[in-house]
């Protein structure tokens, strides 16, 4: 696949992946997240992508709500730890439409204080919502046990103290220390003209003053393993366990990539999910993640069951991965594995919505759109001594930490 790639003379950049449909995607993706907030403002990166919705110079809340609704367009935003990012499906006659409405949210939102106190009330019930759902709050503490000392073991909400503090006028030092011009991508999938997309590209995006990033992201400190148990008075005990994992630029990356999928990724037949659910029936949900950053990763992996099967449980899973890491995959395996990773990726890609997210990550990342065929035969190219090697850095069961409620 062909992409365009185009730099403005303030340093943002525009990507378009090609496409014949009549649905196009775009969106505005900042090379800023959670890990890059200070002290006094955890949580500040997700409360600035719930309140760029609150009114711009020239819009109020409503009218940024309506301006695709009216035309069966879609607006949404959301926050990770690394990025922050705008986005808007439509029909592509509304390109223009769709560029000027995020352009304007991300660079010209006012932050109004009364809006911002609503706002803060929306997300500390978001907070205590999470708090109640043990499946999702355990991740959140496994990695602060992770990175106890550094932002990126912290939360992408925040917390509801730190949230109260925040002002406009805390919100926009975020914002002129992080939002700058080389970080930040335009991403667009589409039937359109590159060069139509480039003239509205200078149009909209072009007059956006020069901010130069003057910090880097300093590599967190690592901290020894660990085990903790937590009583949370749950019906179901939650269990994680993994490690930190190689970064986004690590040459592990795929296959620890490989890796997680094989032992518990979205297929039904992976290794952790026969052996907890369909062997001994003593897990309904059976998951891994392996989670990229710039500088580090999380691998991890997450069962529910009852509490008299966690001893049991755990026994099965670290006897798989010692199996791992100690026999590697036969010929037969990794070709299974890799026809299994190929096509879970041409299927992702077959949504345009997640072939525009992934190019303009990309851009940001590596400086170039990188195409699903390179992808592929990178794959292609991985050995079983590869996967062996990364399991036995990662998934070693004497260097995995663990975190447990009960």
């Amino acid at each position: 696949m062909n992409y365009n790639v185009h730099s403005l003379s303030n340093g943002l950049r525009v990507v378009h992946v090609p496409s014949a449909s009549h649905v196009c995607y775009c969106g505005i993706i900042v090379n800023t997240g959670s890990r890059d907030e200070d002290k006094d403002e955890h949580g500040m990166a997700h409360f600035i992508e719930h309140t760029v919705f609150k009114g711009t110079q020239k819009r109020k809340a409503f009218h940024i709500l309506s301006r695709l609704d009216e035309v069966g367009g879609e607006l949404n935003a959301y926050t990770t730890k690394e990025e922050t990012v705008v986005h808007a499906a439509f029909l592509k006659e509304y390109f223009e439409r769709a560029v000027e409405l995020i352009t304007d949210m991300v660079f010209c939102s006012t932050f109004p204080e009364r809006e911002l106190a609503k706002e803060k009330e929306v997300i500390a019930d978001e907070i205590t919502s999470y708090k109640d759902t043990p499946s999702e709050l355990i991740f959140d503490d496994f990695e602060e046990l992770l990175f106890p000392h550094d932002t990126l073991g912290h939360n992408i909400l925040g917390t509801v103290d730190s949230i109260a503090s925040f002002s406009a006028e805390k919100v926009r030092r975020f914002i002129e220390k992080n939002y700058n011009t080389e970080q930040i991508v335009m991403s667009v999938h589409g039937n359109l003209e590159w060069r139509n997309i480039i003239r509205i590209a200078e149009k909209y995006l072009g007059k956006i003053a020069v901010n130069k990033r003057t910090w880097q992201r300093q590599t967190p400190e690592l901290r020894p393993r660990f085990s903790e148990t937590v009583a949370k008075g749950t019906n179901q005990a939650h269990v994680v366990i993994g490690n930190v994992a190689p970064s986004t630029f690590d040459t592990r990356r795929l296959p620890m990539f490989m890796l997680s999928n094989m032992l518990g990724g979205a297929c039904m037949n992976s290794r952790l999910n026969l052996l907890l659910r369909e062997k001994n029936g003593i897990a309904y949900n059976v998951e891994t993640d392996y989670t990229t950053f710039s500088d580090s990763g999380i691998f991890s992996i997450y069962f529910g069951t009852d509490a008299e099967n966690i001893e049991r449980s755990l026994r099965i899973v670290r006897k798989e991965l010692e199996r791992i890491c100690s026999s590697p995959l036969t010929d037969t395996q990794l070709s299974k594995l890799k026809r299994q990773i190929t096509g879970q990726i041409m299927m992702s890609a077959d949504d345009g919505e997640n072939q525009m997210l992934s190019a303009g990550r990309s851009v940001i990342l590596y400086g170039d759109a990188i195409d699903i065929e390179t992808t592929c035969k990178s794959i292609d190219g991985i050995s079983s001594a590869d996967i062996q090697k990364v399991a036995q850095d990662v998934v070693d069961p004497q260097k995995l930490s663990s975190l447990i409620y009960t």
